[in-house]
């Protein structure tokens, strides 16, 4: 019978360094990886990942990539209003699940397969719907904005749930001073229906994007006639 120290140790492979780094990434965010702890959580030593990444910028590049695949291309079959807002909820899901990508989704130099392939799918949805070359670039750019924006948010909230968002503004409540919040009486009125029914970002997101996509609905049919 082998013993735990002969068992035989699993490949290293450029997928299996970047699932790592981004389970790392995942508990402590980037500042907390670094090559050292992810050959220790491997349990290699750091130049045997340099076999596979040749640096931190590239195994960086590898994680935002992995967290495209992730998320929903827009389906050419589908209305194209469906597709993007399918699309756009699942881009905010993955950046939920992946909290250190917030800001790094459009800004690297070396976008990957799953990255190419998302942004090709998205302008082919709005080109293939009738949408001009410019106003495919306007609308791509508008939801980015929103979901990225609405992300970053998010990111650094100190709750994840409507409850938790209540219970934090009946504290804010509590917290403030009768004489101020009497100052302030709308937004006295804001925290205190917050710490009654919670702040739902799912519900609020999903409204932001019904919004935009129905001021691009209305304003579909003058865009389609600008054809380039």
């Amino acid at each position: 019978m082998s013993s735990p120290s002969s068992a035989p140790r699993r490949t290293l492979t450029v997928e299996r360094v970047v699932r790592t780094a981004i389970e790392l990434a995942d508990a402590d965010g980037l500042d907390g990886l670094s090559m050292r702890t992810l050959a220790q959580r491997l349990g290699v030593v750091p130049m045997a990942l340099y076999k596979h990444v040749a640096n931190k910028e590239e195994l960086i590049d590898g994680m935002v990539d992995s967290v495209w695949a992730e998320v929903e291309a827009p389906e050419p079959e589908l209305p194209w209003r469906e597709a993007v807002r399918r699309r756009s909820i699942s881009l905010r899901g993955a950046m939920l699940r992946h909290r250190w990508a917030v800001g790094l989704m459009e800004g690297r130099m070396r976008p990957g397969f799953a990255n190419l392939r998302q942004h090709d799918a998205m302008m082919g949805c709005l080109r293939h719907a009738g949408f001009s070359f410019r106003t495919t670039v306007h609308v791509t750019s508008m939801l980015d904005a929103y979901v990225y924006g609405f992300a970053l948010q998010e990111k650094t909230l100190p709750f994840a749930t409507a409850e938790e968002s209540g219970e934090a503004a009946a504290e804010k409540l509590e917290a403030t001073p009768p004489e101020l919040a009497a100052m302030f009486p709308h937004l006295l009125e804001v925290v205190s229906e917050l710490g009654r029914a919670g702040y739902d970002y799912d519900e609020e997101f999903e409204t932001g994007l019904d919004l935009i996509l129905d001021g691009v609905e209305r304003l579909r049919p003058e865009w389609v006639a600008l054809r380039g």
